[in-house]
């Protein structure tokens, strides 16, 4: 009954939000909660999975509010321009360039493993330029997402912690043989990047003059392309070839003086901070978004217009995180995600059990979005890993097919906290990103396994 339960509870959201029929706040907070009820669960237990499951993401509500006010602060007092124009001029305007330069950016932010601080760097520095560019939102976000998802088979990352708690593997040791594919999986996505740029330049082509001034400065999550036309309705600039200037017909209040001298050194501050680990997440922010107002709006009546400015985003951003660990907290505290994780098992043949891992591997995409991070690796792999090393098969080729197919997909999950950051600071849809990046990213965790067999890191 807590499968079937658990499992429409999961189906339920995942299939709205991708059709876009429910908010995410009203999905994950109403759904588990009569699918609680009906499983017999007292408004008391109910009470006690809520709190459980919001005090596991109040820390990231808290940092996210306070992180998108920070870069939108930064962003408002023209930072990241400096590196834009660096950027066009490197890829000389070419969208193809552009995309492979965003894997490259993924890799390098995802350095720490903290999917939020990779896309607080990556995103605010590179959303303006996709606009100018004429390029989709949604296009930035997957390959952002597959960069980072290659840099989650570091041991600090998430799921090989996951991976080698729930098995008993030294993280470490998992690593070292996780190496060449990571540096194969680097050079295959900049491949992938250049052929969905390729895509992208042909899109921008076929717009007509017409509709590059009706969508500039778009890609919100009600433009269907996401295509964040550039500022500018020439020609050039929607092939990608040209600048536009910098802050064109924006208000000078909005800016506030321009003084990268400071906003430099004290973002870089804040993000070392953040890695360093000295202060929590939420008050380091807090800091660098008061020192930022302080200096660049001395007016407080500016400083609170600023607050305004971006509250909306970011209080609702921040909800809808609230509402995630609502969802989170009922499954998990019920028992239902472990008991789905089970019956999934239960009910294979006989036949399928001896390939039963490389058939998780090859589904791990699909399984992000019914499953959580925490119940793929702590639920259903050591069921696997237990039903496999029965039959022989080796401990650690299990983990890394499991691992491995399902890893890419980490940020296409509406269940990982760090994504619905992401989602926010580029302002799309999660559904349209689902849509977008869903075939992909799962062909590219495809092509990942086989090259982890070709390179030995799996053996068959």
């Amino acid at each position: 009954m807590l499968s079937i339960i658990g499992f429409a509870i999961i189906a339920s959201i995942a299939t709205l939000l991708i059709l876009g029929r429910i908010a995410p706040v009203v999905g994950m907070t109403v759904i588990p909660t009569i699918g609680a009820f009906l499983a017999g669960f007292s408004p008391s237990d109910i009470g006690g999975f809520f709190d459980s499951g919001l005090e596991s993401v109040l820390d990231v509500a808290v940092m996210l509010v306070f992180a998108i006010l920070f870069f939108g602060i930064m962003n408002d007092v023209r930072l990241f321009n400096p590196l834009i124009n660096v950027m066009v001029r490197v890829s000389r305007g070419n969208v193809v360039g552009v995309a492979v330069v965003t894997v490259l950016i993924g890799v390098v932010c995802h350095l720490d493993g903290s999917g939020a601080t990779s896309y607080l760097i990556a995103i605010p520095a590179l959303l303006p330029l996709y606009k100018r560019l004429g390029m989709s939102p949604y296009l930035l976000m997957l390959l952002l997402s597959t960069s980072m998802a290659i840099l989650n088979m570091l041991p600090w990352g998430g799921p090989v912690g996951r991976a080698a708690a729930s098995t008993g593997h030294d993280p470490v040791e998992l690593w070292h043989g996780l190496i060449p594919l990571q540096a194969v999986g680097v050079v295959l996505l900049m491949g992938m990047g250049a052929l969905l740029g390729l895509r992208e330049q042909r899109r921008i082509a076929r717009r007509t003059p017409a509709q590059v001034p009706a969508m500039a400065g778009s890609g919100s999550a009600d433009d269907p392309t996401g295509s964040g036309a550039p500022t500018s309705g020439s020609a050039d600039v929607a092939g990608g070839t040209a600048e536009p200037e910098e802050g064109a017909g924006e208000p000078e209040k909005l800016h506030g003086p321009y003084l990268p001298w400071y906003n430099g050194p004290l973002v870089l501050a804040v993000l070392g901070l953040l890695v360093a680990d000295v202060l929590p997440s939420g008050m380091v922010f807090m800091l660098g978004l008061s020192a930022a107002l302080v200096v660049n709006y001395p007016k407080v009546s500016d400083q609170m217009e600023r607050i305004r400015a971006h509250g909306g985003g970011a209080l609702g951003t921040g909800a809808i995180i609230l509402a995630a660990g609502c969802f989170l907290g009922i499954l998990t505290e019920s028992g239902m995600l472990r008991s789905l994780a089970s019956d999934m098992i239960a009910v294979l043949p006989d036949a399928v059990v001896p390939y039963l891992h490389l058939i998780v591997g090859v589904l791990g995409m699909p399984f992000e979005l019914v499953l959580s991070t925490d119940a793929h690796y702590f639920a259903l792999l050591p069921l696997v890993h237990d039903v496999s090393t029965q039959l022989g098969i080796g401990s650690v080729t299990v983990v890394y097919t499991v691992l491995i197919g399902n890893v890419i997909g980490t940020y296409i999950s509406p269940f990982n906290a760090s994504l619905w950051l992401g989602i926010g600071l580029a302002g799309v849809d999660m559904g349209k990103h689902i849509r977008y990046s869903f075939l992909p990213m799962w062909a590219f965790s495809l092509v990942m396994l086989l090259a982890a067999v070709l390179l030995g890191v799996i053996t068959l």
